[in-house]
């Protein structure tokens, strides 16, 4: 993101003293990138909202901030948690649906959980399930396991989410 490169950092450090022109700077320098982030991340009618809920959310909580340099990933992870909000309420949907996942735990035992897990993870395409097994049985860094399947750790990253999100879905189903 712009706002976040070495060049800002003067106005960051400023916006985060407490500065309210720099945090206007600031907000005007996000807005751009967080807008692009959330046309592909929300449903079109959601994006300026998503997006002011962000900048709102930093104007507010950026003297919170304890690591300057993480502030472009935590206002991207606001704009995506907006989003998926935002597409709950619209759609009345959510695919993480946490009250699903507690009926679900509730209704097996100890052993029916470990087969149910079991049948899951044997259910993925290998390629998912290498990157499942070594991130989260063998506690492997996400640098480590790209290392050793060779591939990068974006592709890594991208290939344990979708392993973890068609596990919950045969979980689910």
């Amino acid at each position: 993101m712009a706002f976040a490169a070495e060049q800002h950092a003067p106005l960051l450090a400023a916006a985060h003293g407490g500065d309210s022109q720099a945090m206007e700077a600031l907000l005007r320098l996000a807005r751009p990138d967080l807008r692009r982030y959330a046309q592909r991340h929300c449903l079109i009618s959601d994006v300026d909202d998503a997006v002011q809920e962000a900048l709102w959310v930093m104007a507010r909580k950026l003297h919170q901030l304890r690591a300057l340099a993480a502030l472009s990933g935590w206002l991207l992870r606001t704009v995506q948690r907006e989003c998926r909000r935002l597409g709950r309420i619209a759609l009345r949907y959510d695919p993480y649906d946490e009250a699903a996942v507690d009926a679900w735990l509730a209704r097996h035992n100890d052993d029916a959980l470990r087969h149910e897990l079991a049948s899951a993870i044997e259910s993925l395409p290998p390629h998912y399930r290498e990157v499942l097994l070594l991130r989260d049985f063998e506690e492997l860094t996400i640098t480590e396991i790209a290392t050793r399947v060779g591939d990068s750790t974006a592709a890594v990253k991208s290939r344990l989410h979708r392993a973890r999100t068609l596990a919950r879905e045969y979980l689910l189903a």
